[in-house]
């Protein structure tokens, strides 16, 4: 049985030799983005997908969000010990319309907008059994090196990967749903009481969200830190208790005060950077946690675990978003995810731009979302 589901997910990646997808639309080829290399990206003409075979949909993209981990690829050429492939296509937050459903297939119905969970996971293996999907020994991730993601025109997806998206739902608003659902994983491995203090480094976009969400989640008081001026307004706006700017003074000492000494019960490092992670370690009040769900640029850096053990901190990561979309879209739904952390939409043709913005910090970005035409 898993050779027959792999030798289908091979299939699902391999286009060539496939009649391309002419009836569906009067073009011949579609654009897409290729990161080339390091700061190096091409919008390309490519061949339409093929038909979709059994269990996959044809997806027409409408909006695909920019994410940190896309930022790794770009500016490091790799995330962690994974190193790119090139060329590659980036971006793992799509919202699309189904134009075509492969044989046999009722789950979905043409004209249906999903997003699309980024990660093909085999379903079989012992992680898939215990819902633990993200860490599926055979996992495959749409916008890496070991399979195409969705800074593309239009893409085939496995159905169970596609979660069907309210229709009042703008497509920016779906876009939202992918970074949601890893918020969502992260409160399912934290545990924040009612009355805690969350202090949450990095107020990008996932920043943003998970400091949105820890208040839901029960926390009476969120503080956030960041370096760049327009993310701290940005937090601000939302609302967010405290906003510390941490180019003017100490984030460690700020939280201290804030708390009259005694730290944060949780802190959630959005930032990854190792300045971060050591002073989140430095906050957190003894026997509290500490969840590092940025992504570090550097492969091993110094980190004194004493300071953690002194306080018999929790310490916990998060990877991606197990399957969580579904849960994302309820958040949605009720209005708990601002969309207003979307600063920035800018086409296809203009991903190269996005990525500078985003580099740069420029002209008050936050998130940023590439529409199709």
């Amino acid at each position: 049985m898993i050779d027959q589901y792999f030798s289908t997910i091979a299939e699902h990646f391999a286009v060539v030799n496939r009649t391309p997808l002419l009836r569906y639309t009067t073009k011949s080829a579609m654009k897409s983005v290729a990161l080339t290399g390091r700061r190096q990206l091409e919008i390309q003409e490519v061949p339409l997908p093929p038909e979709p075979g059994p269990g996959q949909l044809l997806v027409r993209l409408r909006a695909v969000g920019l994410c940190g981990s896309d930022m790794h690829w770009y500016l490091e050429g790799c995330v962690g010990h994974n190193m790119a492939v090139y060329p590659m296509v980036l971006g793992h937050e799509p919202v699309g319309d189904v134009v075509a459903v492969g044989p046999g297939l009722t789950s979905h119905q043409i004209g249906q907008r999903v997003s699309v969970e980024p990660t093909v996971s085999c379903g079989h293996c012992a992680y898939c059994l215990t819902g633990h999907h993200n860490n599926c020994v055979h996992g495959v991730f749409m916008g890496g090196p070991s399979a195409e993601g969705f800074f593309r025109e239009c893409a085939l997806v496995p159905a169970r990967n596609a979660e069907v998206v309210p229709e009042s739902f703008t497509p920016l608003q779906a876009t939202l749903i992918e970074p949601t659902a890893v918020i969502v994983h992260l409160l399912e491995l934290v545990r924040i009481k009612v009355g805690d203090t969350v202090a949450v480094l990095g107020a990008g976009p996932i920043g943003l969200l998970a400091a949105t969400l820890a208040r839901y989640a029960g926390a009476s008081r969120v503080i956030i830190a960041d370096r760049v001026g327009h993310r701290l307004q940005l937090a601000r706006r939302l609302g967010i208790d405290a906003a510390v700017d941490m180019s003017r003074e100490s984030v460690v000492d700020a939280v201290m005060d804030l708390t009259a000494g005694r730290g944060a019960d949780v802190v959630l490092d959005a930032a990854g950077a190792p300045e971060t992670i050591q002073a989140g370690l430095d906050m957190a009040r003894p026997g509290g946690q500490f969840v590092l769900v940025g992504i570090p640029s550097q492969r091993q850096f110094p980190v004194d675990l004493h300071a953690a053990m002194a306080k018999e901190l929790r310490i916990q990561t998060i990877k991606r978003s197990n399957h969580k979309g579904r849960e994302a879209i309820e958040l949605i739904q009720d209005g708990r995810i601002p969309e207003s952390i979307i600063t920035h939409r800018l086409t296809i043709e203009q991903t190269p731009e996005a990525f500078d913005l985003v580099e740069h910090y420029r002209d008050g970005v936050g998130k940023v979302v590439i529409e199709m035409p």
